[in-house]
């Protein structure tokens, strides 16, 4: 039987392809193996969000070209869509192929082995107008599954090279998506995780359908209990996703919006479309629909321009906004991107000054808003068993529908399974629990 090997770097779209790809290899009669051994094919997932991104896909490459010289070494992804060249010129590499036509990839091997002449299969994404269908009817190591329904993006933000590396916004046919969540649920999954690289765009380039009624949609799928959107943009929040919100006894208790920046002048040179009122607008309003809401942010710290008082316009709005959390990141220049060539870069130790501000700010908001839940009984799935150092056995882990991670003592045959546990101490990174009862599929929120 062949063998497969995968590395995936970058983000949870890229992991979810991988996923995809493989499922193309397994029912292509191939066996998965580890990438630290020899395999007969390897597949790098790359990314190439920041120029290190870059770095490290093309380190990875090389490793695996190393480990068996004889092997396959087939780069795909973001890395190997905006600079099929860069990638094709390193040495030992056989076969480019980008963000799209994945599904041709045993043919190209096939065509490979005959020729043994490298393929760049790379085409020109700004030109793609189909969403790529990729199926996942299971996830090798999870208990949420992620569902891809839409693909590129819009916005081209001065300091992101993703929409030349994804193309233009694509949704995925409701039918699709419908059809896979079913398989998901048959699976055994009790929550999906809705993914894209803009997902909040969803049905933007549909007819009379958009985001709103696909979560209507998904509401009715039975045995699904929860429906969690990876990533939403606060201008895409519409009145009827916020209905959705508050209506739907399965959307979780929790949003991620990223801000990037909490101040107008740099949200305009970001070419955010937002100012900062608009932003705090939204949140007030979902946090009316949906009280208790955990809101996670993104935020880009130090992008160019950024002086000592736009800074602290940011923490101050930040402050007030109070998250439940934020993922916090330093500008970093993307070549290729407009904010790389923009004047009044900021120092490297100015940006990690204020990032860790932020992070502190930021494990202030998790304590603060673990802390509310106190003594509150919450739903958890259970993902995996835990070890704390402290040597005590049957601890496992898992989320609440507000992204609570909970840690609490129980068995392995809970695992993807709906519990009922009490939050007994709330923490920054993780909360600790007590397990009540396992939950019915009618009894869950």
């Amino acid at each position: 039987m062949p063998t497969v090997a995968f590395q995936t770097l970058g983000c949870k779209v890229n992991h979810y392809e991988t996923e995809a790809i493989w499922q193309i290899f397994k029912q292509g009669g191939y066996e998965q193996v580890s990438f630290e051994g020899d395999s007969d094919v390897y597949v790098i997932n790359t990314c190439t969000v920041t120029n290190t991104g870059d770095k490290k896909s093309r380190q990875v490459i090389r490793r695996a070209v190393r480990r068996n010289p004889e092997g396959i070494v087939v780069v795909t992804g973001c890395y190997a869509q905006t600079s099929p060249g860069e990638v094709a010129n390193i040495p030992g590499v056989d076969i480019v192929l980008g963000t799209q036509g994945r599904e041709q990839l045993l043919d190209l091997i096939q065509e490979y082995q005959r020729n043994r002449e490298p393929i760049n299969a790379v085409k020109n994404i700004m030109k793609t107008r189909q969403f790529e269908e990729l199926e996942v009817p299971d996830f090798s190591d999870r208990t949420r599954a992620s569902l891809k329904i839409q693909e590129g993006c819009n916005n081209f933000c001065t300091f992101c090279i993703i929409p030349w590396a994804r193309g233009l916004m694509r949704s995925r046919d409701p039918q699709n998506v419908l059809e896979q969540a079913h398989k998901l649920v048959e699976a055994g999954y009790k929550e999906i995780v809705l993914t894209g690289i803009h997902t909040g765009g969803y049905g933007e380039d549909l007819e009379d359908y958009n985001l709103a009624k696909l979560l209507w949609d998904l509401d009715k799928v039975e045995g699904l209990q929860r429906i969690r959107i990876s990533s939403i943009e606060a201008s895409q929040i519409t009145d009827s996703v916020i209905e959705v919100l508050q209506s739907s006894e399965k959307m979780c208790r929790h949003l991620h919006i990223p801000l990037q920046a909490g101040d107008d002048q740099v949200l305009r040179r970001m070419r955010r479309k937002y100012t900062v009122d608009e932003y705090r607008k939204k949140i007030e309003q979902i946090r009316q629909a949906m009280p208790g809401v955990a809101i996670t942010t993104d935020v880009i710290v130090g992008f160019p321009g950024e002086t000592k008082q736009l800074f602290e316009n940011g923490f101050d709005f930040i402050k007030e906004i109070q998250f439940a959390e934020m993922h916090v990141f330093p500008y970093s220049k993307r070549t290729g991107t407009p904010a790389a060539k923009f004047e009044n870069q900021v120092p490297e130790e100015i940006k990690n000054e204020r990032v860790q501000r932020l992070i502190e700010l930021s494990n202030a908001f998790s304590l603060q808003y673990s802390k509310e839940f106190l003594g509150q009984a919450l739903d958890i799935i259970p993902e995996s068993a835990y070890t704390d150092g402290s040597g005590q056995q049957d601890l496992f882990y898992g989320y609440s529908d507000n992204y609570l991670k909970v840690i609490f003592q129980g068995t392995p045959d809970l695992i993807g399974k709906m519990v009922r546990v009490r939050l007994d101490e709330p923490g920054v990174e993780f909360c600790r629990g007590t397990f009540i009862r396992e939950l019915e599929p009618t009894t869950a929120r």
